[in-house]
C-alpha cells in the first residue's frame, strides 16, 4: 500500500469496520458495499482485494462455526448451511470464476475499477427502487449464478447476483451462513490464484485492519439478529443512494484521468 496521509488511513480503518459490519450483519456485501469507497481513497483494486478476501475467510468461517455450535448446544441438528445449494452454485460458477480471476490479474487496474463502479451503480439503483434482481426461472437463475461467478472472479462483488437466487431456495435463517460457506470457497480459490501470480497480499496491513474488521463483525452479528425480525428496505434504499453517488464520482474520476 502506498504512503498515504493520516486521514486516509483513518478512513480506510473506518471502512473496514463498516465492511465487517455489513458482512456479518447481512451475510453479503462486505466487498460490494466497501470497495467503491476504498477505491476513492486509493484506486488500486489489487491492494484491497487480498485484504478483504482474507478477512472474509476468517470471519465467515468463525460465524458458521458459532452458528453450528449454537445449534448443537440447543440440541438441534445444525442446519444453518444449505450444502445442496452450495454444491450446485459451485458447479455453475467454476468456469466463469476462472475466467474472472485471470482477468483481474492481467487487466489494468483502471479497467477493473471502472467495471466495479459500473456494476455497483446498477446494484445501487436496484436498492433505491427496492427492486433487487429477482428470478423464479431455473434458466435465469443459472445465468445469474454463472455471471456471479465471473464477477466474483474479477472483484468479489457477486453478492447482489447470487443472493436473490439463494433467497428463493432456502429459509432466511439459512441464507447468511450458506452464503458464507459459498464465499469462503470462492475467495479461497481467488487468494490462491493471487499468491500463485505473485500479488502482494498486504500482510503487514492485516495487523491494524483485522481488529477494525473484528469490531464491525461483532456489531454486525447484533444487527443480523435484529434484521431477521424486521424489514430492512429503508436501510438498503439509503445505502443504495450513497453507493450510487460514490460510484458515479469514481467513474467521473476515471474518465477525467
Amino acid at each position: 500500500m502506498a504512503e498515504l496521509a493520516l486521514w486516509q488511513y483513518l478512513l480506510i480503518a473506518l471502512l473496514f469496520i463498516w465492511g465487517g459490519f455489513v458482512r456479518s450483519g447481512l451475510g453479503f456485501g462486505g466487498a460490494v458495499l466497501t470497495l467503491p469507497f476504498l477505491l476513492l481513497i486509493l484506486d488500486q483494486p489489487l491492494v484491497f482485494l487480498p485484504l478483504i478476501g482474507v478477512h472474509l475467510l476468517i470471519f465467515s468461517s468463525l460465524t458458521v462455526w458459532q452458528s453450528h455450535r449454537a445449534d448443537h448446544s440447543a440440541g438441534s441438528q445444525p442446519t444453518t448451511v444449505n450444502w445442496r445449494f452450495v454444491r450446485w452454485a459451485l458447479m455453475v460458477m467454476a468456469i466463469p470464476k476462472a475466467i474472472g480471476v485471470l482477468g483481474v490479474i492481467t487487466l489494468p487496474g483502471a479497467l477493473i475499477s471502472g467495471f466495479i463502479f459500473s456494476i455497483v451503480s446498477l446494484y445501487a439503483v436496484s436498492y433505491i427502487l427496492n427492486r433487487p434482481i429477482r428470478s423464479n426461472n431455473k434458466l435465469v437463475d443459472t445465468g445469474l449464478i454463472a455471471l456471479g461467478g465471473y464477477v466474483s472472479g474479477t472483484s468479489l462483488i457477486a453478492a447482489p447476483l447470487v443472493v436473490p437466487v439463494a433467497a428463493s431456495r432456502m429459509p432466511k435463517e439459512q441464507l447468511r451462513d450458506t452464503l458464507f460457506a459459498l464465499w469462503f470457497i470462492l475467495v479461497l480459490v481467488k487468494l490462491i490464484a493471487f499468491v500463485a501470480a505473485g500479488v502482494d497480499m498486504q500482510w503487514i496491513h492485516h495487523l491494524w485492519l483485522l481488529p477494525c474488521a473484528a469490531i464491525g463483525h461483532v456489531l454486525g452479528l447484533k444487527f443480523h439478529d435484529y434484521a431477521l425480525q424486521r424489514d430492512t428496505a429503508l436501510f438498503f434504499r439509503v445505502l443504495g443512494a450513497g453507493l450510487l453517488v460514490v460510484s458515479l464520482v469514481g467513474l467521473g474520476r476515471l474518465f477525467a484521468d
